[in-house]
């Protein structure tokens, strides 16, 4: 009897306890309608706060939110060797500790703080696969050796006749820039950048407006290099036209001297920093920017002070290794001056990122031969396809949006999930749809500051119709579960 008393009183309580959590539940979920009813109502927000609200607090109590399976075969290794294979399985152990150790660092000056929760599918969609997807994103090894061998003749060429040709361009350094010598080019090895670097000892800059970012260059007393002298306009200031029409008169004679594969130049583009050839293969074509830049050996410009702020991701050491770099500026002109005379150039940090992506763990050993696999790069190369498919089919209503906005954001996102736990490769489902969202705060909040000048917002209002079409194409394509990845070949 003492017994069946003892069952009967701990039913009765169990009994209690199920309907005390049933109405709890009931509470929560209350609460959540109405903070969603409390954000606005917006339907162009990818999910609801009660989906971003069951990932956020999965992540904190260490479960990786909708991660993929592992594929069946990894993708082969890429031909560039940025280590984008996906390691053995983990183990269940390490799988669920991995996301338990995301710790976001301070928010640098003017960016945008990341959202809440990182976005994700709705619960019936299901796992994104996306591993599938990088794998198809990879570069064909023999395709990256072809394109790559061409374009080296053709440059090479072209650069032993333009310092044979004029003695204002004697010293030209090649130096390779863009996503290929970042290795995440995706698809097609059909476009490279090529910048002619100039070593230039001794000039002063002034801003030309107030980003930070454009400048008006003018020789100090004395200068080395007189034999840029005829370069200067009439007010003294170094001409980025003047330069750029001596160099592309060169490039233009030299092309016809070019055997065995055509080349053109294509026609200037207004306010553009490169001359762009056209290679024509059998099968193809590639386009090669030539960027002239001139390389300074002074101190990077107080724009900069608070920009890089690689501290808890990269380290400070390496924060202030890259601040001693040198000061690369390229002939570009600033569109906001009300009279254009090509005599304004553009900070350039291209050797700089390159460096961060390439050596981009907080971990030494990040997506090393032996080292962890991370899924930064890949997270980057899904994002910048995303954009690059939607600007496909809508140019017009796209033109303003540029991949370099991706790889901002990209910089920013490393920044705010700073530890290599933060963007382990077996949660890459994860990790992208978390680097999304914070793009589409930055488009929503038209708001964009570059990583190495902060006080130059890269979307500003003038943009607001790209950022706002944007916006909804990404919403659409999350919400379907990204039709454009699925319609891959």
């Amino acid at each position: 009897m003492e017994g069946a008393a003892g069952r009967g009183a701990r039913g009765r309580r169990g009994a209690r306890s199920a309907a005390s959590r049933g109405r709890g539940a009931a509470r929560g979920a209350a609460r959540a309608s109405s903070r969603g009813r409390e954000a606005g109502g917006n339907p162009d927000r990818a999910v609801t706060l009660g989906a971003q609200q069951r990932d956020g607090a999965a992540a904190r109590r260490g479960r990786p939110a909708q991660r993929a399976p592992a594929p069946r075969s990894p993708p082969a290794r890429t031909a560039a060797g940025d280590g984008e294979v996906p390691p053995a399985p983990r183990s269940r152990a390490a799988a669920a500790r991995a996301p338990a150790a995301q710790r976001r660092a301070a928010v640098p000056d003017g960016a945008v703080a990341a959202p809440a929760a990182a976005r994700v599918l709705p619960p019936t969609a299901g796992p994104l696969r996306l591993r599938e997807v990088v794998s198809r994103l990879t570069l064909p090894r023999q395709d990256v050796s072809d394109a790559a061998d061409v374009v080296n003749r053709v440059v090479s060429q072209l650069i032993q006749a333009i310092r044979s040709t004029d003695d204002s361009f004697s010293s030209i350094e090649r130096l390779g820039a863009g996503s290929y010598y970042e290795h995440v080019k995706i698809t097609e090895p059909n476009e490279f950048d090529i910048m002619l670097v100039m070593p230039v000892a001794r000039l002063q800059l002034d801003e030309s407006d107030d980003t930070g970012a454009f400048y008006y260059l003018t020789f100090k007393r004395n200068p080395k290099e007189k034999y840029l002298l005829k370069f200067l306009d009439e007010d003294g200031k170094l001409s980025a036209f003047k330069m750029l029409e001596a160099l592309r008169g060169i490039i233009k004679r030299e092309v016809k001297n070019i055997k065995n594969v055509e080349v053109t130049v294509k026609r200037r583009k207004s306010g553009s920093p490169a001359i762009t050839l056209q290679i024509k293969k059998p099968l193809a074509e590639i386009s090669v920017d030539i960027i002239l830049t001139l390389k300074l050996q002074q101190s990077w410009p107080p724009s900069t002070q608070d920009g890089l702020k690689v501290e808890q991701w990269l380290g400070r050491k390496v924060r202030r290794d890259l601040r001693y770099e040198s000061v690369y500026l390229v002939a570009k002109q600033n569109k906001k001056e009300k009279v254009l005379r090509g005599n304004t150039w553009r900070l350039s940090f291209s050797h700089i990122e390159k460096r961060m992506l390439n050596n981009h763990g907080s971990s030494k050993t990040c997506c090393e031969s032996d080292g962890p696999k991370c899924s930064r790069k890949s997270c980057l190369k899904l994002l910048k396809y995303l954009v690059e498919q939607l600007k496909m089919k809508h140019p017009k209503e796209l033109d303003k949006i540029y991949s370099y906005h991706v790889k901002t954001a990209f910089f920013h996102s490393c920044v705010i999930w700073p530890n290599d736990t933060d963007w382990t490769w077996g949660d890459l489902d994860y990790c992208f749809q978390k680097f999304l969202g914070y793009f589409l705060d930055c488009l929503q909040k038209y708001q964009l500051p570059h990583f190495f000048i902060p006080r130059y917002n890269l979307l500003s209002l003038e943009d607001k119709a790209s950022c706002d079409f944007l916006s909804r194409q990404i919403n659409q394509q999350l919400n379907n579960r990204f039709p454009i990845f699925q319609e891959m070949s």
